[in-house]
């Protein structure tokens, strides 16, 4: 018998070869969960807990007595509730750094697709209609003001991509100082300045009781006229029947959305609908090198933690030091 389980609670990967390779290093077995119904009881006696999708609750969490680090195989946490990983002295980590480029560079894909109409360029090229002026007006980005929601590692790299194509940068960030958004090329404002004044907006917090709808009808209305939208972080975070809304109503100018309210798309969202939104699978975080990342790093954490060290990226640190 391995000395270490570690428990997998889903897996989006082909196979798991290089995970149990890099386990046997520290006598570690690999336990995929292929059925939900047993992922509680499997957790029990787990030392380690690598979570993607998988929604870990309180009561899951306190019948864990062995684990010693539960971590998210990605970036953000809302998957696993970190109250109850803080009552079992179970630390939590993350890898928030795997999928930084392919995220931002993705971003400022959907801010050129929709300024440049290429969706409903390539749909009149498809049927025959060769004319230029099916995208009036196009209006360039030289100049325009990107606005930030959040200044953390990926909108940075954001904002240099933004500004090596001539746009102006603003953010809005409360844990962001004024003088650190400086000296990375933004300017920090309100959150009412940045929806008056952006041509685009593109998110970047993570979820949270505060953030979830934050994009509502109202903030809509007060962006400015024809300005675009873009989500490559949680969908919850807009508002989707008031976006709908204001779409039809015609408050912008259009959507750039990786990301759903309902993550897995599904016949007939009124989305749909329109050519000025441009929509993606969630796959702002891949590329095959992202992938390699996402799980050698999720690994090596856990081996850091089965040898008696921290991981990585340690979220809960604080909290389990009190």
């Amino acid at each position: 018998m391995s000395r270490f389980k570690v428990v997998l609670t889903d897996n989006i990967f082909p196979d798991l070869d290089i995970e149990r390779e890099m386990l046997k290093n520290v006598d570690a077995q690999l336990v995929e969960v292929t059925d939900p119904k047993t992922l509680a009881d499997e957790m029990k006696d787990a030392d380690a807990v690598i979570n993607t999708y998988a929604q870990l609750e309180a009561e899951m969490i306190e019948g864990m007595d062995h684990c010693r680090l539960v971590i998210r195989n990605g970036i953000g946490l809302n998957t696993i509730d970190v109250d109850a990983c803080n009552r079992k002295g179970i630390m939590v980590g993350n890898i928030p750094t795997y999928c930084i480029e392919e995220v931002a560079t993705h971003a400022v894909a959907h801010i050129l697709t929709l300024n440049r109409k290429m969706i409903p360029y390539d749909k009149s090229v498809r049927t025959g209609v060769w004319d230029v002026k099916k995208g009036i007006p196009i209006h360039s980005v030289v100049g325009a003001t990107l606005g930030l929601v959040g200044f953390g590692k990926i909108p940075r790299l954001v904002a240099t991509r933004a500004m090596a194509l001539g746009m102006n940068i603003i953010t809005y960030d409360p844990f962001v100082s004024a003088e650190e958004a400086k000296s990375a090329g933004a300017e920090k404002v309100e959150m009412d300045d940045l929806l008056a004044k952006s041509d685009f907006i593109s998110i970047h917090c993570p979820l949270t009781p505060d953030t979830r709808g934050m994009f509502d009808y109202a903030a809509f209305q007060a962006m400015k006229d024809g300005a675009y939208i873009i989500n490559t972080a949680r969908g919850p975070i807009i508002n989707e029947p008031d976006l709908v809304r204001a779409l039809e109503d015609g408050l912008i100018g259009g959507a750039g959305l990786d990301v759903l309210m309902d993550d897995h798309g599904g016949a007939g969202n009124p989305l749909f609908r329109f050519d000025n939104v441009v929509l993606t699978p969630h796959a702002a975080w891949y590329s095959e090198e992202s992938i390699l990342r996402r799980r050698t790093q999720t690994v090596e954490s856990v081996i850091e933690v089965l040898e008696g060290r921290e991981p990585f990226s340690f979220v809960n640190r604080d909290k389990l030091a009190k």
